[in-house]
């Protein structure tokens, strides 16, 4: 019988030490090398295969990075004409509206200094918005803090307070003593002007120009001060009789040889007292034409900021970018204009274009300028992106790194009390 009981009890018996031999490889619990355990997530991190969530994570890094680099490699390639050292293309203004700063605009006549003018005082966002009544062209551009001075100097904020489309000549002399009146009483703290205009192709503008007076305007009220008097008419006489010289055709806007229309923006951004203001006596033509050239140019390069009105976009970015201001809709090109729309041959546009010599050199120096500006800015902000992400993703991988000991410990720890809870079972 003893017989019988060993053999039913044998198989049972061997059947569980099988079972106890299987369970001390399978069960995560079984102590030492003889455990074959599932190696951890940080050790497969720090090993060669990388997880499902890293690798989807570095992948998204990488499409970013890519994508910022095509887009920086679609910025048209710009031949520079001019050489400008790194200072005259990078272009930041600390504008402080709650202290003494002025943004000054220099309104040239049909360069959409209009359009621009009312972006100023109606389209940026700020702490203290311009309050600007219906029905009047006026706003009130008061500091923040309830501070009445104006931080703007504008046709639309101040209006005409140094004369009708005041030239650079005119406001460098006006300003600080028009500011002066306009402050508190007692209030003399100096002020920052910062001085910004528009610009446009010349022959665009001066079509433009035709057909505005051509409709009856003349602004024939305009002061044109230039070392504390206004001209004589000998010195700038008229180029029609009467009130205006409306109904006038492009060849007789073309024949007046003292029309201001002529080089108006290199005679409205230069120095006009280098050259005797108005006498025209005062020095031969060529070297007039050469000074008010190079002055216009130096003066337009040291001004804080200048847009082009056909790019109104980059215009847009430029200003946001120089002042540190942002604009609350975006700017808007128009291509079809009254100067657009008037159809003309090659010979009048070469006519135009040797009457109005002086402003296309400039605009040529302007143009360049701008774009070389708008490109530098443009991969100065992709460089500044690629070091954000650059640090960012080490951030990440610092805060990896912290977390993996931990994990990596308390995945340890729990094996060890599991492992003695079966010591002691």
């Amino acid at each position: 019988m003893d017989e019988r009981f060993n053999r039913w009890l044998l198989p049972p018996l061997l059947a569980l030490l099988f079972l106890l031999i299987v369970y001390q490889y399978v069960s995560p619990a079984c102590p030492g090398a003889a455990c074959p355990r599932r190696p951890p997530a940080s050790a497969a991190r720090r090993g060669g295969g990388p997880t499902e969530r890293e690798e989807e994570e570095e992948a998204a890094a990488a499409g970013a990075a890519e994508e910022e680099e095509e887009a920086a490699a679609a910025l048209p390639r710009l031949v520079a004409k001019f050489p400008f050292a790194r200072g005259e293309l990078c272009r930041r203004v600390r504008f402080d509206m709650r202290g003494r700063d002025v943004i000054v605009f220099l309104h040239i006549q049909k360069t959409g200094g209009t359009t621009f003018g009312r972006h100023l005082v109606r389209n940026i966002r700020l702490e203290q918005p311009c309050y600007c009544r219906a029905g009047q062209k006026k706003c009130a551009c008061h500091r923040p803090g309830g501070d009445k001075d104006t931080w703007l100097f504008s046709r639309f904020s101040t209006g005409w307070s140094c004369g009708l489309h005041a030239d650079w000549t005119e406001l460098t002399s006006c300003v600080p003593a028009a500011m002066e009146r306009r402050g508190c009483a007692g209030n003399r703290t100096l002020r920052n002007f910062y001085y910004i205009t528009m610009l446009r192709d010349p022959v665009s503008r001066y079509l433009s120009e035709w057909k505005h007076v051509q409709r009856g305007a003349t602004w024939k009220t305009s002061l044109h001060m230039c070392d504390g008097r206004s001209p004589t008419p000998d010195e700038l006489p008229t180029c029609y009789e009467g009130d205006d010289w409306s109904g006038v055709s492009l060849q007789e806007f073309m024949d007046c040889s003292y029309n201001l229309a002529n080089n108006r923006q290199v005679r409205m951004l230069a120095d006009l007292s280098l050259v005797g203001c108005y006498n025209l006596t005062f020095m031969n033509e060529s070297e007039r034409n050469m000074i008010l050239l190079q002055s216009a140019k130096n003066n337009l390069k040291n001004m804080a900021f200048f847009g082009l009105t056909e790019f109104q976009r980059k215009t847009q970015y430029l200003f946001e970018r120089t002042f540190n201001l942002k604009f609350i809709s975006p700017f808007t090109q128009f291509n079809v204009t009254r100067a657009s729309n008037v159809d003309i041959g090659e010979d009048v546009r070469q006519r135009i274009e040797e009457l109005n010599f002086l402003d296309v050199q400039l605009y040529e120096y302007a143009k360049d300028l701008f774009l070389q500006r708008f490109q530098y800015s443009k991969q100065e902000e992709h460089q500044k992106n690629r070091l954000k992400r650059r640090e960012e993703r080490r951030l990440l991988r610092e805060q990896r790194a912290h977390q993996w000991p931990r994990e990596e410990a308390a995945e340890i720890s729990v094996t060890e009390d599991y492992n003695s809870q079966v010591a002691r079972w």
